[in-house]
């Protein structure tokens, strides 16, 4: 644990996947069209992070607006959906910012995201995550995909940062 919290004092940007991090279950339609729930106090610690000048990439299997939409509000520009390969879009996010992938905090939480994991400096998933991921995984948050596991890396990198309680914490 003290390797991870002296890793999060160098941390430059953050990239999530959505369903099983961000998004805790996927409800369908009549029509078939999937309903994702979210943590609000998950897009309170992003839209702080994008207004602390942190870049963010979203990079998902899911397919739907829905997930564009929520998070174009929240301030994030990198959205990547309908991602087959992860690393290909890990890779075009941290070269687009001239990032080193050491200074990235990925979260995942299953096989889709293990190669990018493998790549990034700081792996990180959630408490009901698969297992070969926790293995991986340099922090695993006490906190379910879904329950606010996003707020707990981001506030972590924030206050190891000292960026987390000042004047941009305390609106929108």
């Amino acid at each position: 644990m003290s390797n991870f919290k002296e890793k999060l004092k160098w941390i430059k940007a953050f990239a999530f996947d959505v369903d099983g991090v961000l998004s805790g279950n996927i409800f369908l339609t009549a029509d078939g069209d999937q309903v994702r729930t979210m943590n609000m106090k998950d897009g309170y610690a992003i839209q702080l992070a994008v207004k602390k000048g942190f870049p963010i990439a979203i990079i998902t299997g899911g397919n739907t607006e829905s997930i564009k939409t929520r998070f174009s509000g929240l301030g994030v520009t990198n959205v990547y959906l309908g991602s087959d390969n992860k690393l290909n879009n890990f890779k075009d996010f941290y070269f687009q910012y001239k990032l080193d992938p050491k200074d990235i905090l990925y979260m995942g939480d299953d096989l889709p995201d293990y190669e990018v994991m493998k790549h990034t400096g700081v792996p990180t998933c959630p408490l009901n995550a698969a297992d070969d991921i926790k293995a991986i995984s340099v922090y695993i948050s006490d906190i379910n995909g879904g329950d606010g596991c996003v707020r707990d890396v981001i506030e972590q990198v924030l206050r190891a940062q000292n960026k987390w309680l000042d004047a941009d914490a305390f609106s929108w």
